[in-house]
């Protein structure tokens, strides 16, 4: 029998002069049928914010953070899951690529790194506060919700200065899965691995080496969401030793083994990622590619 739910998005690549700050801008409609609500989890990703009409899911980490009913949800760049009960609900959301974070956020991406928050209550969410507020005004126009969207950040003043060539090129290393040490990384982009470390904590919320090890977990895991046929051996990344050492990032990324993971319905990840791959060319956010690389930076 089929699922009575429903999950329907829309992905949107950012213009020209926004496209090395943001994923993509997307928008989804989701109605739980006789669920109530849909859980599911976040992978590992980049930091970013999600707007809600006229409700909001529950979040929380493992950790022990928790959401409930957020309408305007921001998050930190991501090394562990952040698991959502999902209502009846219509969203829109964006991921900050590390040029977006330094260029829009005041806060250093490592002081977020693994946080969520409700947007309307933290500090630091102020500046993006007016844009939550008029998203959804009126009548649903996904075309003028977009435009809003778009206007907003056109006419958002920078709030540091930032070394964008070398955010750029930190970026550009991380994501080549030939480059595979930390050391490969710092010779690429040509700077100390002081410099390397700095710029990687204050702006991608980790340290290379971790960057680096999220980078190889979630190619694996985006390469089974697309294709579950492939099962965990088939998906698993060329650079692992061996599944052992699979297995034990799975757990340390996700929270359990790939067979628990393998085994729980993931109503609304399944449909974005096999969706995004579609459009964006890239089935999770951090597979993409920094602007300027001759290939999707959405």
């Amino acid at each position: 029998m089929s699922p009575d739910y429903s999950v329907q998005m829309r992905f949107y690549p950012p213009p020209e002069d926004l496209r090395g700050y943001f994923t993509t801008f997307y928008v989804s409609t989701i109605d739980p049928g006789s669920n109530g609500t849909l859980r599911d989890s976040l992978h590992p990703e980049w930091g970013g914010m999600r707007f809600f009409t006229p409700n909001g899911p529950d979040a929380w980490t493992d950790s022990g953070q928790r959401l409930t009913n957020v309408r305007f949800y921001a998050q930190g760049p991501s090394s562990h899951p952040i698991h959502f009960d999902m209502p009846k609900t219509r969203m829109w959301g964006f991921g900050l690529l590390p040029l977006g974070w330094a260029r829009f956020i005041r806060v250093p991406a490592a002081e977020f790194a693994n946080r969520i928050c409700d947007g309307f209550a933290h500090p630091d969410c102020a500046p993006f506060r007016p844009l939550a507020e008029k998203l959804f005004g009126g009548e649903e126009n996904e075309a003028a919700e977009l435009e809003s969207l778009i206007a907003f950040f056109r006419g958002f003043t920078p709030v540091n200065r930032i070394d964008e060539k070398r955010i750029v090129a930190i970026h550009a290393a991380i994501v080549d899965p030939q480059l595979t040490t930390v050391q490969e990384l710092v010779a690429r982009v040509a700077a100390s691995q002081r410099t390397v470390e700095r710029l990687s904590h204050k702006h991608f919320g980790f340290s290379p080496k971790l960057l680096l090890r999220r980078q190889r977990f979630m190619r694996s895991l985006a390469q089974f969401m697309i294709d579950p046929s492939l099962k965990w051996i088939g998906a698993m990344d060329g650079r692992y030793h061996d599944q052992a050492q699979f297995v034990r990032d799975f757990h340390e990324f996700m929270g359990m083994t790939p067979r628990e993971y393998s085994t729980q319905p993931h109503p609304v990840l399944e449909r974005f990622v096999q969706e995004r791959n579609k459009v964006a060319g890239a089935a999770v956010q951090t597979l993409d590619r920094p602007s300027g690389m001759g290939g999707k930076t959405a």
